[in-house]
């Protein structure tokens, strides 16, 4: 990732600083530091994607660093749209350097992540590969920001159905860990149908992530979280679980949905109110459908997965062995 930045003037170093800082890279002051730079799952998928079907780790590398630096740009735009204070413990950049320099940041680190993906050349990855990885990254960009769309869309309607949401969150979340896996996967040389297998692992253990964010953004243990308890809630998020309730023909379900209804309309929420609703939700169980969805998604990724032999060496063995699992050890997580 950071091969990708270019060598720079003085007079724009501060530009850069600001994309380090959100990297995790520096401090509020723009010092060097290392903070948490996140999960970093989605470059981790495309170096095991490759790795898997019998590539090598050298030529997947600028893939990797593009695929978290597209994450990241996409962090940075987000917060400013969800007009969040923080991420990972610390400021957001718009925060800490207003509005027009947060744009500018991400509009930046959108531009390095594209000259981290040209660097495949160096790497020795043939043209025609470097082409076909290019059209999947881009097409993987934009259903990104169709995924923001209609996340904004529907903030504050009380009347999507989950398949809006499952829709909504398969662009935003998912396709960029379907991209990672297929993509890793034609560099590493893999035939059409053993990257559309890894493209579905990818989209799959994409919607259970997702699902299990939506879960423990409600009932996750803010001991282990870092983040206040039922904090969805207070934010009044639309996510699965609330979905799910607002649609239920469970038995009563109408007086819960009604009071929810109720307190996601109100101006500010008190303790009390996001204890009623933590009832309508267990009321109507919600937290145990959620956990039935996310489990399908995951049995999905594995079913996907077994459609895909290792190349013929132990690290290739070793890589889908660790992809294998994945799916488990999101599933289960807690933070």
């Amino acid at each position: 990732m950071r091969a990708a930045f270019p060598v720079v003037e003085q007079r724009v170093a501060h530009f850069y600083a600001m994309q380090e800082y959100h990297l995790g890279w520096r401090d509020a002051d723009l010092q060097p530091a290392l903070f948490d730079p996140g999960k970093l799952l989605r470059p981790q998928l495309a170096i095991l994607a490759c790795r898997a079907v019998g590539g090598q780790m050298e030529q997947v590398l600028p893939l990797a660093a593009a695929i978290q630096l597209i994450h990241d740009f996409t962090l940075i735009h987000d917060d400013i749209q969800d007009q969040s204070d923080m991420r990972r413990g610390r400021e957001t950049v718009w925060k800490q350097w207003g509005l027009a320099h947060g744009i500018n940041v991400g509009d930046g680190m959108f531009i390095i992540a594209h000259m981290s993906l040209y660097r495949l050349t160096d790497a020795g990855v043939p043209a025609p590969v470097i082409l076909d990885v290019l059209q999947r990254f881009e097409a993987t960009n934009l259903r990104i920001c169709e995924g923001q769309f209609l996340d904004l869309s529907f903030e504050g309607d009380l009347g999507i159905c989950e398949a809006d949401y499952l829709a909504m969150i398969e662009r935003k979340t998912a396709t960029l860990l379907a991209g990672a896996a297929s993509m890793g996967a034609v560099i590493g040389g893999a035939d059409a149908a053993i990257v559309a297998a890894l493209y579905t692992f990818g989209l799959s253990l994409g919607m259970a992530f997702q699902i299990q964010d939506d879960i423990l953004g409600i009932w996750g243990d803010p001991a282990v979280t870092g983040k206040p308890g039922a904090a969805d809630l207070y934010r009044r998020k639309l996510s699965l679980p609330i979905i799910y309730t607002l649609r239920s023909n469970a038995e009563g379900a109408q007086l819960y949905q009604a009071e929810l209804q109720q307190r996601y309309q109100q101006a500010h929420l008190h303790d009390q109110d996001v204890e009623r609703m933590l009832i309508a939700l267990d009321a109507t169980g919600s937290r145990r459908y959620c956990e039935e969805v996310a489990f399908d998604y995951y049995q999905q990724a594995l079913h996907a997965l077994d459609q895909v032999q290792p190349g013929p060496s132990d690290e290739a063995a070793e890589a889908l062995a660790q992809m294998r699992a994945l799916p488990a050890q999101l599933l289960g997580r807690q933070t």
